[in-house]
């Protein structure tokens, strides 16, 4: 499904289905996290993005072997993106942790799309539509009250719940805030390259390969954890394989069909998935305005996927020009000789063989 900008890119729809399933994939890493208590945010982080970044690349290798010199064009691109990709799971990973699943979840992916917007505002000059409008609208308020119900559990139902409760919190939604922005970049670059003549696995994998890498040094110092057991090790294969390896591949043959704008709003789906998964799973309790939020959520994507009705242009039609008055004086009638008038165009008094002397009025 990749393939170079420049050819058919496909459907707007199969972007947007993309982006969805890997929202989805992306939705059950809080609630995979839970399976290792032991491990910590960091550690989960760098084995999620690092490993997965580095899968990537490896899969990519050809392409990006072959794209060099198109890849080397943007390589500040490739660059800003990766540093993004090393910044995000450090602080998605810490704001779930202080904060709760649903609310690091809701925070980090419901910043992104106003982020994603501001930055193709900025650096693209593209214009905002009234439908994408509506849709982050939906979702953003989906997102608050899904946000709201969470911290209003967590403050309500921990014992000696206050100010310390209340200061994690918001030390978890502001590293939220710097991982959805960091989102928003490392989508922005990818869409950036793909729409450079870089095919969708090249560019995600230079991205996300050169972003793993940076990554390493912080597995190596925080994830000595995932080897103390087995179920540690197989939290962290499932969260680089599936959702950062599986899902990152899905988000990049989006992005070749639809702007980073649209992806990261598509992606509100993800914090409905954690915190159904929250609830049926963890455990975690979700009041009814939270419901109601992914209602607004699902509308959001309604919004957005739902093709829009092209009106067809009615053909034009061609009215042919009409014939020069002195046509039939041309044509003359039958029998009439060559340059002589007949018998349509004779006026009046004159017999049809004749024509009026020069000088003289018609009807006289």
């Amino acid at each position: 499904m990749t393939r170079p900008v420049g050819r058919p890119a496909g459907s707007a729809g199969t972007g947007s289905l993309c982006v969805l399933v890997a929202s989805v994939l992306w939705g059950t890493t809080g609630t995979a996290a839970t399976f290792a208590p032991d491990v910590g945010p960091l550690a989960i982080g760098a084995a999620a993005m690092g490993l997965g970044g580095l899968l990537q690349a490896l899969l990519a290798g050809p392409r990006i072997a072959r794209e060099t010199p198109a890849r080397r064009a943007q390589r500040g691109v490739v660059v800003l993106g990766a540093l993004a990709v090393a910044a995000y799971p450090s602080a998605f990973y810490t704001s779930m942790h202080l904060a709760g699943v649903a609310v690091g979840t809701v925070v980090s992916i419901g910043s992104a799309p106003l982020a994603s917007a501001v930055i193709e505002r900025v650096v693209d000059g593209r214009r905002l539509t009234r439908r994408w409008t509506t849709g982050a609208v939906l979702g953003l308020a989906g997102t608050a009250l899904l946000c709201v119900a969470e911290a209003a559990g967590a403050t309500g139902t921990e014992p000696g719940a206050g100010v310390h409760s209340a200061r994690t919190i918001v030390l978890g939604v502001l590293l939220g805030l710097v991982a959805g922005f960091a989102y928003a970049l490392y989508s922005w670059a990818a869409h950036r390259l793909i729409s450079r003549d870089v095919t969708s696995g090249a560019a995600m994998g230079a991205v996300f390969g050169l972003g793993g890498l940076l990554l390493l040094p912080v597995l190596a110092a925080t994830g000595a954890p995932l080897l103390a057991s087995w179920s540690n090790a197989a939290v962290g294969a499932y969260m680089a394989l599936v959702p950062m390896f599986a899902g990152y591949v899905l988000f990049g043959w989006g992005l070749a069909h639809i702007p980073a704008s649209t992806a990261t709003t598509l992606s509100l789906l993800e914090p409905a998935v954690a915190a159904v998964l929250a609830v049926l799973v963890v455990g975690e309790r979700l009041p009814l305005f939270g419901w109601a939020g992914i209602a607004l959520v699902l509308a959001c994507l309604a919004v957005l996927t739902t093709p829009t009705r092209r009106t067809p242009k009615t053909p034009t039609r061609t009215v042919p020009k009409p014939l020069a008055r002195t046509a039939p004086a041309e044509r003359g009638t039958a029998g009439s000789p060559p340059g002589r008038r007949g018998h349509a165009c004779a006026a009046p008094g004159f017999p049809p063989d004749t024509t009026p002397s020069q000088g003289s009025e018609p009807g006289l």
